[in-house]
């Protein structure tokens, strides 16, 4: 038996799996598992990748200067306290990586996201698990699971996988209550779905304790690519740049995240057609019976009676060709998350969860 062993707590982490993309034996799938934009990026967005192509001999930029600048541009935010990213993902692991270690915790919500647990326990840091209140972060429990260890509080706003949100003011009231020592990290990898939600860009400004994270993954369609972005306090920003990857980001990658910041009347459009089909798509599931809270995002959390009811559901779903996701490893076992896909999509999820209710299956 091999005496090499890695560091502690990274055999505690169980390996992320993603929404899965196909059922065995089934053909004409779709997938609504993994929250992706259904109509993908705009056509300026496509462009800037097919040019970028010519361009692959190169090495890409290392400062990220052009994508700083359009995000800066659009979001009117310093370009020089924006940090770009292998999707937010890989910024949330180098905060674990740069603020928590040995001895120090984590802080994030019971159907948090699991990323979450898994950079504090990659980094050697414990994860605090703390209770949502009917599926909203609950500020109160966060502070009071507060201590002098404690490093990072992480929250999403709006979350995934419940797909709620809190307010302006309780985020206020939690940045101001954090031990002194501590980041609260805003993930926003959902702002764009909620009309003039500036994902707490706005608190970010003149605080030294909070960071904002978002992705080009979700209304802009660029999940195959891996880019997203935090803007923190420059004293963050310097930290995280001396540990990240000096060409984490593919000349492609950062051509089409810059020329999809630049086309918010696509991203408009997306929020446009998500927020009609999410509506409609949760008023028809709760007319068979499966209501949802309800949603600031591209999924609608659907409730069945019990954690039997909904595998079953999942089991006849992807008898249909339907992929959605379950999500027991979220602590929420009676629950399917479910993609706004496009319209056929959604119809087509709609009608065959109604057959189910009514005892088709």
């Amino acid at each position: 038996m091999t005496k090499i062993t890695p560091q502690p707590g990274i055999l505690d982490i169980a390996p992320y799996v993603g929404g899965a993309s196909h059922v065995e034996g089934v053909s004409d799938v779709v997938k609504l598992s993994s929250n992706e934009n259904p109509f993908g990026p705009s056509e300026a967005t496509v462009e800037a990748f097919r040019r970028a192509g010519f361009e692959l001999h190169r090495y890409p930029s290392t400062d990220h200067a052009a994508l700083r600048a359009a995000i800066g541009a659009v979001h009117d935010l310093d370009p020089a306290q924006i940090i770009c990213g292998v999707g937010s993902d890989e910024i949330l692991h180098l905060l674990c990586q740069a603020y928590a270690g040995p001895g120090d915790e984590v802080i994030h919500t019971e159907h948090g996201f699991a990323i979450y647990r898994i950079g504090a326990l990659a980094a050697g840091a414990t994860p605090v698990e703390v209770p949502e209140k009917n599926r909203v972060t609950d500020v109160d429990a966060i502070l009071a699971a507060c201590t002098k260890r404690t490093k990072l509080v992480f929250i999403a706003n709006p979350n995934n996988p419940t797909g709620t949100m809190i307010g302006a003011d309780e985020v206020q009231r939690l940045a101001d209550g954090i031990p002194e020592t501590a980041l609260l990290v805003l993930d926003g990898a959902y702002a764009e779905y909620v009309d003039g939600f500036d994902g707490g860009a706005s608190l970010v400004t003149g605080r030294d304790n909070v960071v904002m994270t978002r992705t080009f993954s979700k209304i802009y369609g660029l999940g195959g690519l891996r880019v997203g972005w935090g803007y923190a306090p420059a004293h963050v920003i310097d930290v995280l740049n001396r540990i990240r990857g000096p060409f984490n980001l593919s000349t492609p990658a950062l051509a089409a995240a810059e020329a999809a910041v630049k086309d918010q009347a696509w991203v408009d459009k997306c929020r446009s057609d998500n927020t009609r089909l999410r509506a409609w798509l949760a008023e028809v599931l709760a007319g068979h019976g499966v209501q949802s809270d309800p949603s600031e995002t591209n999924f609608i959390l659907a409730r069945f009676a019990d954690a039997e009811e909904a595998a079953a559901c999942n089991e006849y779903l992807k008898s249909q060709g339907l992929i959605v996701r379950p999500v027991a490893s979220y602590n929420l076992p009676e629950y399917l998350r479910i993609t706004v896909g496009d319209e056929a999509s959604c119809r087509r999820v709609a009608h065959a969860i109604g057959q189910f209710m009514g005892g088709a299956a």
